[in-house]
């Protein structure tokens, strides 16, 4: 019922003035002053009784007498917190007799004509526990149903659903009350919490009033429809039989006007039917809503969702017909909806509608060139990936797709370029029928290409699989147009000398050249060729402008690429045409030596590319066998090899992610996870796991099998100890962006506990979204508290607290029981990712956070210690197992996993095994990157506290 309606006083802040308690001045205040004196003095009062101090003897007459009379409306607010906090009973549990008075003063306030004093009394009323204080008013309160305005009407409501629920002697006759007074209202919110009574204390009468206004439910407003649809799950739930004259209710609910409606409605219609229809229809809902709702988060838990609904795997038939559908959400300009809505296109698409994903991506990649969004580059990155899977998953549009692809490989986008060309390499291998014209594209986009990375790879792609003579001589012709002719130190002494052209040089030989230019001002002006010399310099072709920049590696991969040519064009046309071929090939290569050590580049040539360049040179001269086969075979090999390990990777993925049906058999052990309360149950109470999760907990550590899973019992923390008063443990629930915290409070005395709060505090990037409301604890009473604490960022959090309450008879002292700290793990929100190396590095340059962890492990075993590494991080290896293999002293492998939130991590782990010490542990350190400064410590601080959780563990079996 908190959701129903906050406090009134929260407006008012009673915490700002620090100035020392007086009571004399107090007491002249609440006697002789104004009303803002009076005023003043309340706020006084209050602050020293929420410190802990006692109301001084006296004090609670001089405000029946000064300032209950009062009728401003501050000091109406203020008095409605102090009747609240202050003590109303003696010591020995009696109601203090002043409260006659205050309960005759507040039955004026629910008379009052002004409609705020009453909706307000009304409020403060369900805060009260004393039903001796309560039952005076109950004809007050009910008169109040009548009131002409909706405000004090729907207070009133709220009112007679607490004190029924509380003390139901006071009135019972309130369903039936509620009941009546529902059939005349018309104010929606009015109407809502009315029909919340009765959802929760009566719901044959809820029912009954639903069936009567069924076909009137899509003009309710959004809050009487979301109580409507909690009713029919609830109802559907308990009576299955009742799902056929309700479900059409829903299914009109998800034409409402309200997301949250819809959403919900949504929800409730997967829950209620399995068929086509219901499932279409709902998810139908949630694209809708995902189009529609400009926030981010909304839309990724909109689309979480439909991933979801996409792992069933009767749902997923129907899901492939809303492809086309589920792909308008790529609208939204959030890369990681974007990210999500391709991925989840990928797992539904099939055979009927590939055809139309590849025509709406090539669309999507043709907008692409005219953005200029900050993630437009990242988001044809995605675009691309995802045709390169389409073709890959249905080779009969590759054909299409392909000339697309290779257009990108000029874009400015490096990393665009090299998907393209991860795409091209893996296409040009499987479908050889293709082969043709991928290196025809290949050819067309070559000299258009700006980056040294994609034309590395695309002249390792064309000196693999150019062939044919003509396809051979195509990539001879095109590497000379983009390397230049000729000699390139002559090249380029002629170029530093004389940097303009020849008709040039003889125009300035016989003088000036003048011409006569209009300025933007209109004004006339002259230039002279003297002028122009340095601007007319001539652009260097790119393979070449490459090695004058330094990168020599480049020309070690021309030369590989060059030497695979030669080997085979010899092997098809006559020795003259070899011999002609193999010296234009040797001339390259020793052009590039030459200019390598010609000190004209920015650096000069490395050893290790000399000698690749000569080791390609003797090649082609000697041809010997084994060499030749190894350049001409063995690279393709190599390929194909690593292709097929990467479907090996892929498919065992893909069938751990699949859901298999589990089969019980008649002998297996029952599953008390199935005996909690379901989804609709009162208060949304799980008070069966709770209570039991000490014996369940109890039972595992003994060795028996508890039947609940371990990963949920290890969420249960244990905040107060077996021989405190209040006995309170936690079960910590996260979700995506927030976190639940159900709280089992048992009260372990024989007396009565008032107010029992749960006070909660955070400590770190957690806020705790509401506070919890105080509850009345009988004798060996518990209860369940709710609590929601909103997480904002990957990073360790605190959340503590305590427990307060007061004990019926006793001093007005408020007892406290001071709370475990409960650790918000990091690892509830990291998952393993992968990425490519080229992103890898491409992030490790561009973090700024760096944390450098040492390893300090009993572990003695390299292999054995990434395992632990990787177990506790969550993180994914992104190093291949085969070069990890191996008894070698020393390790280094690289980790990636990403947040929910979005937010990457990084980890390069570098260990080493000391010489000749097979028992010595393992040394080394741990290097984490990360764009924020709280994930590269969180991460750090995990795996500080995991490695001395083993060393814990070795020193205590010693």
């Amino acid at each position: 019922m908190t959701s129903v309606e906050q406090p009134c006083y929260t407006l008012i802040n009673v915490s700002s003035d620090t100035e020392p308690y007086n009571e004399m001045h107090l007491k002249s205040d609440l006697e002789k002053g104004d009303t803002d004196q009076k005023v003043e003095a309340l706020k006084k009062i209050i602050r020293m009784i929420l410190a802990g101090e006692r109301l001084p003897p006296g004090f609670l007459m001089m405000i029946i007498r000064y300032v209950l009379p009062l009728q401003d409306h501050t000091a109406k607010k203020l008095l409605l917190i102090f009747w609240e906090i202050v003590p109303k009973t003696t010591p020995d549990g009696k109601l203090l007799q002043e409260m006659i008075l205050v309960c005759d003063a507040y039955r004026k306030d629910l008379q009052h004509p002004n409609e705020f004093l009453r909706g307000s009394t009304l409020r403060f009323l369900c805060k009260l526990k004393e039903p001796e204080l309560l039952e005076p008013l109950m004809p007050s309160i009910r008169a109040c149903l009548e009131h002409r305005h909706s405000y004090v009407r729907r207070n009133a409501v709220l009112a007679i659903f607490t004190i029924y629920r509380n003390f139901e002697f006071l009135i019972p006759d309130a369903p039936e009350l509620i009941s009546t007074y529902l059939d005349g209202e018309q104010d929606m919110s009015c109407k809502r919490n009315a029909f919340l009574m009765l959802l929760h204390a009566d719901q044959d009468r809820a029912l009954s009033y639903l069936s009567s206004c069924l076909d009137q439910v899509t003009s309710f407003g959004d809050i009487l429809q979301l109580v409507i649809v909690e009713l029919i799950y609830k109802v559907c739930h308990s009576n299955p039989t009742e799902r056929s004259r309700f479900i059409r209710c829903i299914y009109n609910l998800l034409n409402s006007s309200s997301a949250a409606v819809r959403y919900e409605a949504a929800g409730t219609l997967i829950t209620l039917s399995s068929a086509p229809t219901a499932i279409k229809a709902a998810a139908s809902c949630y694209i809708d809503l995902i189009i529609k709702e400009s926030d981010n988060n909304v839309k990724l838990i909109v689309l979480d969702k439909l991933v979801t609904l996409g792992e069933h795997p009767n749902y997923n038939r129907v899901l492939q017909d809303l492809v086309m559908d589920i792909l308008r959400v790529l609208s939204s300009p959030d890369l990681e909806v974007r990210r999500k809505t391709l991925n989840l296109a990928m797992e539904l698409v099939n055979s009927r509608n590939i055809e139309e994903m590849v025509l709406f991506l090539k669309k999507e990649v043709s907008k692409t060139l005219d953005s200029e969004h900050e993630d437009t580059g990242k988001y044809r990155q995605l675009l691309v990936r995802t045709l390169h899977s389409c073709c890959i998953k249905f080779p009969d549009v590759a054909a299409t797709v392909i000339p697309i692809l290779v257009e990108f490989l000029s874009d400015n986008n490096e990393l665009a370029a090299a998907d393209v060309l991860v795409f091209v390499r893996e296409a040009i291998q499987k479908f050889e029928a293709l082969r043709p014209l991928i290196i025809e594209k290949l050819l067309e986009a070559f000299k258009d290409i700006k980056s040294v990375k994609v034309h590395r790879a695309a002249l390792w792609i064309l000196g693999e699989y150019a062939t044919s003579v003509a396809d051979i001589e195509s990539v001879i012709k095109e590497v000379t147009y983009t390397l230049g002719e000729g000699s390139f130190v002559v090249a380029e002494h002629r170029l530093n000398q004389g940097e303009v052209d020849e008709k040039e040089i003889e125009n300035i030989g016989n003088g000036p050249v003048v011409t006569t230019l209009v300025t933007s001002d209109g004004t006339y002006a002259t230039q002279s060729a003297f002028n122009t010399v340095q601007k007319s310099k001539k652009e260097r072709p790119p393979l070449r402008q490459y090695l004058m920049d330094g990168d020599f590696f480049i020309g070690a991969s021309l030369a590989s690429t060059l030497t695979k040519l030669a080997l085979r064009f010899g092997q098809l046309v006559s020795a003259e045409r070899t011999n002609r071929f193999d010296a234009e090939v040797m001339l390259i290569m020793a052009g590039i030596l030459h200019l390598g050590q010609s000190g004209l580049p920015t650096k000069s040539i490395t050893n290790d590319d000399r000698d690749h360049i000569l080791l390609c040179l003797k090649v082609v001269s000697d041809r010997s066998p084994v060499i030749v086969q190894i350049f001409t075979d063995y690279c393709r090999k190599a390929l194909n090899d690593m292709l097929l390990a990467k479907e090996r990777e892929e498919a065992s993925n893909q069938k751990a992610k699949e859901k298999t049906g589990h089969k019980i058999q008649t002998d297996d052990p029952i599953n008390f996870i199935q005996l909690e309360t379901d989804k609709g149950g009162e208060l949304g109470e799980n008070v069966f796991e709770t209570s039991l999760s000490q014996a369940l907990i109890g039972g595992r550590a003994a060795g028996g099998d508890t039947g609940l899973g371990p990963n949920k019992l290890d969420k249960v923390t244990q905040l107060t100890g077996f021989s405190d008063p209040v006995y309170s443990e936690a079960y910590v629930h996260v979700n995506q962006y927030d976190i639940v915290l159900d709280v089992l409070i048992v009260n372990q005395t024989n007396d009565t506990l008032q107010n029992c709060t749960l006070e909660l505090a955070t400590l770190g990037d957690l806020k705790l979204v509401e506070k919890p409301q105080p509850v009345v604890l009988a004798p060996k009473d518990f209860c369940n508290i709710k609590a929601n604490v909103k997480v904002a960022s990957t990073e360790n959090g605190i959340i503590f607290g305590n427990i307060v309450y007061d004990v019926t008879g006793a001093a007005s002292d408020r007892n406290v029981v001071v709370l475990n700290d409960i650790h918000i793990d990091i690892m509830d929100y990291i998952v393993p990712a992968s990425c490519t190396d080229t992103e890898f590095m491409r992030m490790w340059a561009e973090f700024e956070w760096e944390n450098k962890v040492t390893v300090n492990t009993s572990l003695t075993d390299l292999n054995e210690y990434l395992k632990h590494l990787i177990k506790s991080t969550n993180m994914k290896c992104l190093t291949p197992e085969k070069a990890l293999s191996g008894q070698c002293g020393f390790m280094a492998a690289n980790m990636y996993a990403k947040s929910i939130f979005g937010e990457d991590a990084l980890a390069n782990l570098s260990i080493e095994k000391p010489f000749n010490k097979p028992e010595a542990p393992v040394q080394g350190h741990i290097r984490i990157r990360a764009k924020s400064q709280g994930m590269a410590l969180s991460l750090g601080d995990k795996i500080n506290s995991s490695q001395k959780a083993g060393l814990q563990t070795k020193v205590a079996a010693a």
